[in-house]
């Protein structure tokens, strides 16, 4: 197998290496092996075309044409024409699907299915950049600017996943673009005669020039991979509260903008509710002509392991231009719109921003992302509050008390997900909620009971001073000691609620502020607050209000009638309200997260959520991702002329007298600006041969490779002077020799500047300079002349 054929089987290994770190991000798997064909066939005709051999251009050409057809019998068979050739129709066929596979994308949080449009996608995004990585690295020979194809599979992957296995991806694309390049110095060192692996030793014992890179170049590799992998995990970790005014993250998730992982926020929350002096957070100005029920809610703690609540780790998108209806909330309970003006105090810097809920819309600068399953925003890239101003337009729901009494049970799954305990719960927990609700019918009487048993009947006295709690016994001793804040009120009811089988959760944010004379509602930090949410089938995540002398009592949970805690009107059993109903609630959207949760209220496509909700359309990723591209060749731009020119300078030439004599001098040049890059500068007043005399002295150069110097030089002095010069074989030989001697010479650090920064590479600056100059004579020169009229004339 040729050199070439090799390092085209790199390329392909490395690519699909990279696109392992895709293996998350779908299930099942079966794409990989897919992709891993459709490659290798793909490598196979750009094998064939260069052993034809064709120009570079029609093997870049027939490799995606092949990949064109390959995606077309995969994917739009019969859209083609006899089954193979793409037709207008095709094209029409596979756009469609890769907007489905866009809109699934935005849908499905992570592992996402494997549907039709999210095959096309990932296959052909593998395909595509398998055949840049090939055109780079064994079509045009530079294996370095490859790497930026793969960088962006990689990064893609790692911008969305957030496992424990994260790690491994990374090594696994790290690895395969090392064998890329070493793949490729073994090509090179290949056609000048050195082989890779067992080069021969000098008589003293000593390795050649040749080898002595290739292992350093090894070394280095394998240090750097080493130095990424496990330098992160020395690195400290940085937290941040929830409602610090400090805002220092969103969490301890890993910061890559595709998952949240908030942090516990109760000790913020008490620091709020104790300070000294109660400075206004928020300002808000509503158009609700009830003040008194404006929660602002900053984000849900839904995951309860028996000791705290917290968030869960949640899939985040782009914001939306118009929210999904809420989940679970059906078409016939009422509710109004209400838009409000919510300005953020300059110091207080907050990662979510906390919005009445639902929201239904909203309308905030800077870079924030959405959590479908709560509903909230949450800051991207330090994106926080601080001095914010932002529009948020929201529900006010109003269901009745008939309507959250007749709600059907929720989904299987939807229970499973927000009505499990940890068994480490003590048993006094469920027993105290079996009590406080004997003899109710239902699930809503239980939750009003609840309620009342804290707020009212149960003897509960409001204290900020008791300390939050922590472990197993913290809920046990709250139901005890009978003192406390709004976080073991919020914490204990939704626990109980669990255990009789509501879903439920704790909201975190702020309770209704202050009126104040100019018509805005002013929320400081004593107005901080937590609070139980339970879900109805048909309604929704419902808000309680458990705490005494805090928040007002919803008006659904309030009784007509005097001396009872129940609303007086006729409520059905439990067991009626069990059945599934004949006119189940229907939601206008669902989010995709509780999709796959069977929680939306209907199975209808109306409840589907709209496609392109879930985050920006698929031209401006890829804009993002060229300018990402665009900003990593910056600081490579060097090092890239450099393989350019050299390529240039030491390739294929003009058999005739002039082209030997204008390649001798294309040698020359790189043998004196390899030199350079290693810190020897040029010196244009010597001759040739003093000037080869002088790299060979200043480099410390062997005799074997200062023969070679002299023999480029002589050829330069033969083109230069000689009547009829002699041509000279092997010169480009000579100059690889002298610059494997260079790397094996000098150390790390210049080995490292002469690769990313060379100092020659500021010819192209000149060059550019001296076009632009060239340009601007051109310019002058095509410019009439206008002569001013002689005053004889005439």
């Amino acid at each position: 197998m040729s050199g070439r054929a090799r390092l085209a089987l790199t390329a392909a290994a490395a690519t699909l290496m990279a696109s392992c770190a895709l293996l998350p991000l779908v299930s099942p798997v079966t794409w990989l092996f897919q992709a891993a064909f459709l490659l290798a066939v793909q490598t196979g005709v750009g094998a064939a075309a260069r052993r034809v051999p064709l120009a570079r251009s029609l093997t870049v050409a027939a490799q995606a044409l092949a990949t064109l057809l390959m995606l077309t019998v995969a994917f739009a068979r019969s859209h083609a024409i006899a089954g193979l050739i793409p037709g207008p129709d095709t094209f029409r066929y596979l756009g469609d699907l890769l907007q489905e596979g866009s809109d699934d994308v935005s849908r499905y949080a992570i592992p996402a299915p494997l549907t039709p449009g999210i095959r096309l996608m990932v296959i052909g995004g593998v395909l595509v950049v398998g055949l840049v990585v090939d055109t780079l690295a064994v079509t045009l020979r530079s294996a370095a600017p490859a790497g930026l194809p793969l960088l962006a599979l990689y990064s893609v992957a790692a911008g969305l996943s957030d496992g424990p296995t994260d790690w491994l991806w990374f090594l696994v694309a790290a690895a395969g673009y090392l064998m890329l390049l070493l793949a490729e110095g073994r090509d090179r060192l290949s056609q000048w005669g050195r082989v890779f692996g067992g080069a021969a030793r000098t008589p003293g014992g000593q390795e050649s020039g040749a080898v002595a890179p290739v292992r350093t170049g090894r070394r280095i590799g394998f240090a750097v991979l080493g130095v990424a992998l496990f330098v992160p995990f020395a690195m400290p970790s940085i937290q941040g509260g929830l409602l610090d005014g400090a805002g220092t993250g969103v969490g301890v998730g890993n910061g890559n903008g595709g998952t949240i992982s908030a942090v516990n926020p109760l000790v913020s929350l008490r620091d709020s509710l104790n300070v000294d002096e109660d400075r206004q957070v928020l300002s808000v100005r509503t158009t609700s002509d009830d003040v008194s029920d404006l929660y602002l809610r900053i984000v849900s703690l839904d995951d309860f392991d028996g000791t705290t609540w917290k968030p869960a780790q949640r899939h985040i998108t782009g914001v939306p231009g118009k929210f999904p209806t809420p989940a679970g909330l059906g078409a016939d309970v009422r509710r109004t719109t209400v838009r409000s003006t919510i300005a953020a105090a300059d110091w207080y810097a907050q990662d979510w921003l906390p919005m009445p809920y639902p929201p239904s819309g909203v309308k905030v600068a800077g870079t924030w992302r959405y959590e479908p399953v709560g509903m909230t925003l949450v800051g991207d890239h330090g994106q926080n509050t601080r001095g914010e101003t932002y529009q948020v337009t929201s529900l006010d729901v109003q269901p009745t008390a008939e309507q959250l009494a007749t709600a059907p049970e929720p989904s299987a799954a939807m229970k499973k997900e927000y009505t499990s305990v940890p068994s480490s719960l003590p048993s006094v927990v469920a027993q105290t909620a079996k009590e406080v609700t004997a003899g109710s019918s239902n699930h809503y009487e239980e939750a009003v009971k609840l309620q009342d048993y804290f707020a009212v009947t149960g003897g509960f006295q409001y204290d900020t001073q008791v300390e939050v709690g922590r472990g197993e016994g913290a809920i046990a001793n709250f139901l005890k000691q009978k003192r406390g804040f709004c976080v073991h009120f919020s914490f204990a009811m939704a626990a109980m609620a669990r255990t009789l089988g509501i879903p439920a959760r704790v909201a975190v944010g702020f309770a209704p502020g202050t009126p104040q004379a100019d018509g805005t509602v002013s929320v400081g930090l004593k107005d901080a607050h937590a609070w139980p949410e339970l879900y109805f089938e048909g309604v929704g995540w419902t808000r309680f209000e458990p705490t005494p002398t805090r928040g007002t009592t919803p008006s659904y949970t309030v009784s007509q009638t005097p001396g009872s805690s129940l609303p007086d009107e006729p409520l059905p059993s439990k067991g009626a309200s069990a059945a599934p109903s004949a006119s189940a609630s229907q939601s206008d959207s669902c989010t995709p997260q509780l999709r796959r949760l069977d929680a939306c209220a209907s199975p209808s496509a109306a409840a589907a959520v709209q496609g392109g909700d879930g985050g920006p359309p698929w031209w401006q990723l890829a804009l993002w991702a060229l300018g990402g591209l665009a900003v990593l060749a910056v600081p490579l731009s060097p090092m890239l002329y450099r393989q350019r020119a050299r390529a240039s300078r030491l390739g294929a030439h003009d058999r005739t007298p002039q082209g030997v004599a204008a390649h001798t001098l294309s040698v020359w040049l790189e043998l004196t600006d390899t030199a350079w890059d290693f810190g020897i500068l040029p010196d244009e007043s010597q001759t040739p041969r003093n000037a080869a005399a002088r790299i060979v002295r200043l480099g410390r150069l062997d005799p074997a490779t200062a023969a070679s110097v002299h023999r480029v030089a002589d050829a330069v002095e033969q083109v230069l002077y000689a009547p009829r010069p002699r041509p000279a074989a092997g010169l480009a030989d000579d100059v690889r020799r002298v610059t494997a001697a260079f790397n094996g010479a000098v150390g790390v650090p210049a080995r490292l500047r002469a690769l990313f920064a060379p100092r020659s590479s500021v010819r192209a600056v000149w060059a550019a300079s001296a076009a632009r100059s060239r340009l601007r004579e051109r310019l002058a020169a095509a410019r009439p002349t206008l002569r001013k009229p002689s005053e004889q004339e005439g």
